[in-house]
């Protein structure tokens, strides 16, 4: 992988970096890997908290846009592309994806993924075999190449998973869920990505109208009862009885409450699978964790379950 088709940029649309040592140990994990890696100009700049004010990020996503890399990976999320979603050129961005780039990232970029499809600047849903261009909800640079603790720089089977979906050679991932789903067959576009910025969205013109989708969702620091308010407002707009599926990845880091009283993450799904007909699976193994799938935004998928096995085919 070292012609230009497979060029990978590295570029930071959202937070800070506070370091460049992670930048620098994702750029050697990533060319060992086989991709030609290139550091966008402005991936460490700093203002406040965000890679650059808004004027810097937005040139660096349209920089980006323009070099139409064969991979656009972000450093991290953090915050910030929220500011940008009304003055992104989503012209330029489908140009790039039509000329093969695949965005990938997670977290905040959601914004910039879910965005897109509302803009219909994402590609089409039904792509050739091995195409890889598009929005893919995946791992980071720093976070996931970068890594202190891992002489790697990362988890094995991430990466594994990011390089083969980045070759065109990914075509399913499975995982283990909750007993209750064996036989489920449906299929739908896949969409969601972080559930607060999913929410977030809602009733702007950056939020997809999909219907008949398969929706996933995942998040960190946020107390169940939280995420229980944001699936709940999903809900009530009507978005997740539109949907052939909801699948719940990792929720991690909260605090729990000594007024929870046996209130819990758990609880939450209960209780939404008494409000809701369409199927809630747990078990995706993605969000703000060292093991994450790599997983084709907007594309069509099939979800099959046996026993506890399920199966995301595209």
């Amino acid at each position: 992988m070292t012609d230009a088709r497979h060029s990978l940029t590295i570029f930071s649309p959202s937070g800070i970096v506070p370091a460049a040592t992670p930048v620098r140990k994702a750029t050697r994990r990533l060319t060992a890997l086989g991709f030609d890696v290139t550091v966008d100009e402005s991936t460490l700049t700093k203002h406040q908290r965000f890679a650059g004010d808004d004027d810097v990020r937005l040139a660096t996503l349209h920089r980006v846009a323009q070099a139409a890399p064969h991979v656009a990976l972000a450093t991290r999320g953090g915050y910030g592309l929220s500011r940008l979603l009304d003055r992104i050129d989503w012209k330029l961005i489908e140009r790039s994806v039509a000329q093969g780039t695949a965005w990938v990232g997670y977290s905040d970029v959601t914004a910039m993924q879910l965005a897109a499809l509302a803009h219909k600047a994402a590609g089409p849903a039904k792509v050739g075999e091995g195409e890889t261009a598009g929005f893919w909800a995946g791992p980071m640079a720093c976070d996931d190449f970068g890594r202190a603790d891992s002489p790697e720089g990362g988890d094995d089977v991430t990466q594994d998973c990011f390089v083969e979906a980045m070759r065109g050679e990914l075509e399913a991932v499975g995982f283990r869920t909750e007993t209750g789903f064996d036989g489920l067959a449906t299929a739908g576009r896949l969409w969601g990505g972080n559930l607060a910025i999913t929410q977030a969205l809602l009733g702007t013109p950056h939020f997809p109208k999909i219907k008949g989708g398969i929706l996933f969702l995942e998040d960190v620091n946020e107390h169940p009862y939280r995420i229980e308010r944001a699936l709940l407002q999903l809900h009530q707009a009507g978005v997740l009885a539109q949907q052939k599926a909801i699948v719940l990845g990792a929720f991690t880091e909260y605090r729990k409450s000594p007024l929870d009283r046996g209130y819990q993450l758990k609880t939450v799904i209960q209780y939404l699978r008494t409000q809701i007909k369409t199927p809630i699976l747990t078990g995706l193994p993605f969000g703000h964790v060292p093991v994450k799938l790599t997983l084709p935004l907007g594309r069509q998928v099939d979800l099959m379950v046996q026993g506890r096995d399920a199966l995301l085919l595209w």
